[in-house]
């Protein structure tokens, strides 16, 4: 028997409905059922050995076979049918922003929502962990509608974080490691604005699992509209400023600023060797996800017909 109160379910109910109208039908229309290319299977059986090629992913090298022919040699396998997938899920206070009518945290909502639905009919099971001051929830992964409509319902009458000093996403990595044992799709949701130090922890996690970063964020945290004195809140701190939107030259230091970090996130994304889907307040989920489809695929492409990198081609 279900433990939510009707009025409850019927709020996730709701939600569910939406996005498998809104999104689900459209992703389906425009992926035509080949929903792998958006999420590699994690399931692994080795089929095959052949030589290295430029994109391959170095975790499948061979160094037994490398070093006894003297040519780099990856791994080829075959997905299994089942996989599971994790959410990380940050919900600090800064994830409760939003300038217009959608705050970033329910931004996340909606994508885990839609990706759970998309893995769990197709047999796969999803778990998440939820991260406010510390990781505080910990949902198991299992398939079915119901378990989604369990996994939204916690997210929904979860309250706001308070203000309890800088996100630890370090913290999130760390618990995914030690509670994520088998090989699995792990979906980092997160603005990123955190303590720094979570790189290490995030490129480990992706030497074992198949990592992606959902980098989620709002237009007015990269460029300042011009609307005179407001007041400016830190969501981690609680720290308040007035400040005035008017002056040109404050916002194109805020702009210049904002793209730095823009450029030291990307960088510290591919670093660890994670893909990154960008999500906006203001913009189309759908979109979103295609771009990364394609994005996926464009690699899977280059790594097809690529040549071996030039300090393997010479250890060769």
């Amino acid at each position: 028997m279900s433990n939510l109160q009707p009025e409850q379910k019927e709020g996730a109910e709701q939600l569910l409905r939406r996005l498998e109208w809104t999104v689900l039908r459209r992703l389906d229309g425009l992926l035509q059922g080949d929903y792998r290319t958006l999420l590699r299977g994690t399931g692994m059986d080795l089929a095959d050995l052949r030589e290295y090629q430029h994109h391959d992913d170095v975790r499948h090298m061979d160094w037994n076979v490398t070093a006894r022919l003297q040519q780099p040699h990856v791994r080829v396998f075959t997905e299994d049918r089942e996989m599971s997938a994790w959410f990380l899920l940050d919900l600090s206070p800064s994830m409760d922003f939003g300038s217009g009518d959608q705050r970033k945290r329910s931004l996340s909502g909606e994508f885990v929502a839609v990706l759970a639905r998309m893995l769990t009919r197709h047999g796969n099971r999803v778990g998440a962990m939820l991260y406010g001051s510390g990781v505080d929830t910990v949902i198991p992964a299992r398939g079915g509608r119901h378990h989604i409509l369990q996994l939204l319902h916690t997210l929904q009458i979860r309250p706001e974080a308070a203000q309890a000093g800088p996100t630890k996403l370090h913290e999130l990595l760390a618990s995914a490691a030690q509670t994520v044992r088998r090989r699995s799709t792990i979906f980092v949701v997160s603005d990123f604005i955190s303590e720094s130090g979570w790189e290490k922890p995030l490129g480990r996690l992706a030497q074992r699992h198949e990592v992606v970063a959902v980098r989620l964020h709002d237009p007015m945290e990269l460029q300042l509209p011009d609307l005179g004195l407001i007041p400016i809140l830190d969501a981690e701190t609680g720290e308040q400023l007035l400040v005035d939107t008017s002056d040109k030259g404050f916002r194109q230091r805020f702009a210049r600023i904002a793209a730095q970090r823009e450029a030291d996130l990307r960088q510290s994304l591919a670093k660890a060797g994670v893909d990154a889907l960008e999500l906006s307040t203001d913009g189309d989920l759908v979109d979103a996800l295609m771009r990364f489809t394609d994005l996926r695929k464009r690699r899977a492409r280059a790594s097809a017909g690529g040549r071996l990198p030039a300090h393997l081609a010479q250890a060769a």
